[in-house]
């Protein structure tokens, strides 16, 4: 899963892809937002070329790609003072690199809401929270990602992009620095996904706490809709719970996290993963430099039976995750600038520990937003 870090000119200060929205309506407590992305890159990186059945040939591959181009709406109605009715929906499904070729046909995040001071209730797809609150502190990078969760145990690869699907979230206010969340993922009987019986909701919450300049998170997931039907698996085993704790403390424009992530596995002859994590990310005044580092502990076996090699699209370090070997190191490094408000260029480099180099590579890019 790619996690764009949209940089802000002059402050080195992150924002998030709206930030620099066009308001095209504002009127009787209703707003229309347009935002969106041009993000074209290239990238040269070591991959796994064999066929099906085939022993590992690593060859190294590079290509000009589209890097996740985006474009959003955003609207908001005030119902009554303290509560607001929002809703928000993103497109991705088109390639700025080969636009007269690629499919529209899909989006990447759609969600409806209300929010005010009995906290943020929201309804759709969109990134879990362990994403948010457990991943992105430590790599909120351009293009590659370290390993976690969303990636072990043929979790990410068995069912794509669902566990972000037909989610319900409640976060609660602030209640002196102390956050709560809770929420589900329900699948009913209609569904045609991997999933476990019908009308199942799966369970996921935890609990934020901010003082000052610091602060930590706290997540849990059952992962209770989903069931392995892999070929040469033991079908219809249920995949495991994962956990995940950060803590990260922001000094003017530092920011310094570290991560514990564990996937405790029900998978048969698949072993719970553990992932340590720690990541820095400094404001330089143009733009932003950055780097982290993992320990991935995989517990004695492999996910080498269950873990699809091909993940179309998504950065190396999650096509890598669980690669034979039982501990790894991975380093990712990069920086980006600013070259106005609304136009940026990065470059990353990223070390996996894999046998033969795989996923090791560098990318670079430029975007713009609007």
């Amino acid at each position: 899963m790619k996690k764009t870090l949209l940089a802000t000119a002059i402050a080195g200060a992150m924002v998030a892809s709206g930030a620099q929205a066009a308001t095209v309506y504002n009127q009787d407590g209703t707003k229309l937002d347009i935002y969106g992305n041009v993000q074209i890159g290239f990238r040269n990186i070591e991959n796994d070329v064999s066929e099906d059945g085939e022993p590992a040939n690593i060859q190294t591959e590079n290509d000009v790609f589209d890097n996740g181009s985006t474009i959003g709406f955003a609207a908001e109605h005030v119902i009554y003072d303290g509560l607001t009715g929002y809703m928000k929906i993103e497109f991705d499904d088109f390639k700025a690199d080969e636009m007269k070729t690629a499919g529209r046909d899909a989006g990447d995040t759609a969600y409806v809401g209300l929010k005010g001071n009995f906290g943020d209730l929201k309804l759709g797809s969109y990134d879990t929270l362990m994403d948010d609150w457990i991943q992105d502190p430590v790599t909120n990078n351009e293009y590659f990602d370290l390993s976690d969760t969303s990636g072990s145990g043929a979790y990410e690869t068995a069912v794509d992009g669902m566990v972000e699907t037909d989610q319900l979230t409640y976060v609660s206010p602030s209640f002196s620095g102390l956050q709560l969340a809770v929420g589900t993922q329900y699948k009913g009987d209609m569904e045609s996904e991997n999933v476990d019986n019908g009308g199942n909701a799966s369970v996921f919450g935890g609990a934020k706490y901010t003082v000052g300049n610091f602060s930590v998170a706290a997540m849990y997931d059952n992962l209770d809709n989903y069931e392995v039907t892999e070929a040469g698996m033991a079908n219809n085993q249920e995949f495991g719970d994962r956990y995940g704790v950060t803590g990260q403390y922001q000094w003017n424009t530092l920011r310094v996290a570290l991560k514990y992530e564990r996937f405790e596995s029900d998978i048969d002859n698949v072993d719970s993963t553990n992932f340590y994590g720690l990541g820095a990310r400094y404001g330089y005044g143009n733009g932003d430099i950055y780097g982290a580092y993992q320990y991935v502990d995989v517990g004695g076996d492999t996910f080498g039976n269950v873990v699809d090699d091909s993940l179309s699209g998504d950065s190396p370090s999650e096509t890598a995750s669980g690669r034979g070997d039982d501990t790894y190191n991975e380093f990712i490094v990069g920086g980006t600038y600013n070259i106005s408000d609304a136009m940026y260029t990065w470059l990353e480099a990223a070390f996996y520990d894999r046998e033969d180099d795989e996923g090791d590579g560098v990318a670079a890019g430029v975007t713009y937003m609007f």
